[in-house]
């Protein structure tokens, strides 16, 4: 795709802080790196305004941060604000709208209603959204009824892998989330407890600190449900570490309960790592299909630990699913989208507020 802007042109970022924190990885972090590193790359003049705060829950102090950063904008910038940071403060940015071209990007849409509908009047004011899966959009434009012509879809990318030798027997499980309630390990370990007659080992890589609460909960659940032995918790792993885990795994398990796109999903497949988890959200479009249709997963109702487990049951005891899996999600790979793309999109957005036209 050729470049929508000939000239240098500034873009205002507004991020949580710690976006590049090793400690606290996520995939809007991630998105939010790669998209802005990848602008720059074009000739973007990029100015980061990194927001501290637990957002969308932040304190007094941090939202008053955000009303700084908003205030020392020049009227007519173009900002980009990360949607964990524009959803639950609609009494500063619906008022900034007005003289910026504001751009929210989304990467998970609020569940509860109170959320929402503050969240519902942020994206009413802004001149674009920028949404990271298909199904984001669709609901975007649906029961919330925002105009179609200003919600975008730019999908993360993922980067090339080598494929994952796997084991004969499929026992390496792996499942890479944080550990928070709507990850649903605690599915997880309810559907791998019936399956104690079969050989398996599940490696569950993913922040216990950020929900430091039920992150003790589910280690209990491990520990009475006697799986100590069988499941392992390794907290956050990045770069390299979190590479050698994909290269050790048969299979990705995501239990999730919500997923707006599935960054993980994506990772696993570039390395021809079929998926097993819940079809909820983005999760089916990520998870995807093969060049001649077939699906390199298993996918079923999410929170439905029954049912999660007669999934499993299925790869552990059938060899030629297992092969059947394996070679569709080698033969995913390569239309899996890749991160130009992704900043192409937003691009193309970006460059059409500028021009003051619809993207």
């Amino acid at each position: 795709m050729s470049r929508p802007v000939s000239r240098p042109a500034t873009l205002h970022a507004v991020v949580p802080e710690g976006i590049d924190d090793l400690a606290r990885p996520s995939g809007g972090n991630v998105y939010d790196r790669r998209l802005l590193d990848g602008l720059r790359t074009r000739g973007w003049r990029v100015r980061e305004h990194a927001v501290p705060g637990a957002w969308p829950q932040a304190e007094a102090r941090d939202r008053a941060r955000l009303a700084e950063v908003l205030a020392s904008l020049p009227d007519g910038s173009l900002a980009l604000v990360d949607g964990l940071v524009a959803a639950d403060a609609p009494e500063m940015l619906v008022p900034a709208a007005a003289r910026l071209r504001l751009v929210v990007l989304l990467h998970m849409p609020a569940d509860r209603p109170d959320a929402a509908d503050r969240e519902h009047a942020v994206l009413t004011a802004a001149a674009a959204v920028v949404a990271t899966s298909d199904s984001t959009r669709r609901l975007l434009v649906g029961p919330n009824a925002l105009d179609p012509g200003v919600v975008h879809v730019a999908e993360p990318g993922v980067d090339p892998a080598p494929v994952a030798p796997g084991t004969k027997d499929g026992g390496a499980l792996l499942s890479v989330a944080a550990v928070t309630p709507g990850k649903g390990h605690d599915v997880l370990l309810d559907a791998l407890s019936g399956l104690r007659d079969l050989a398996w080992r599940c490696v569950c890589v993913g922040s216990l600190t950020r929900d430091p609460g039920w992150a003790a909960r589910t280690l209990r659940q491990a520990r009475v449900a006697g799986l100590d032995d069988r499941v392992e918790f390794t907290g956050a792993r990045v770069g390299p570490a979190l590479a050698a885990s994909y290269a050790g795994a048969d299979a990705l398990v995501l239990a999730t309960r919500a997923e707006s796109y599935g960054m993980v999903a994506a990772e696993a497949l570039a390395r021809g790592i079929p998926v097993i988890g819940s079809a909820v959200g983005g999760l089916p479009d990520t998870v995807g299909q093969s060049p001649d249709g077939r699906v390199p997963g298993l996918l079923v109702p999410p929170g439905d630990a029954p049912a999660l487990a007669r999934a499993l049951r299925r790869w552990l005891a059938d060899d030629a699913l297992r092969h059947d899996l394996r070679a569709a999600a080698r033969d995913r790979r390569g239309s899996l989208p890749d991160w130009a793309g992704t900043t192409d999109r937003v691009e193309v957005v970006l460059a059409g507020l500028l021009r003051g036209v619809a993207a």
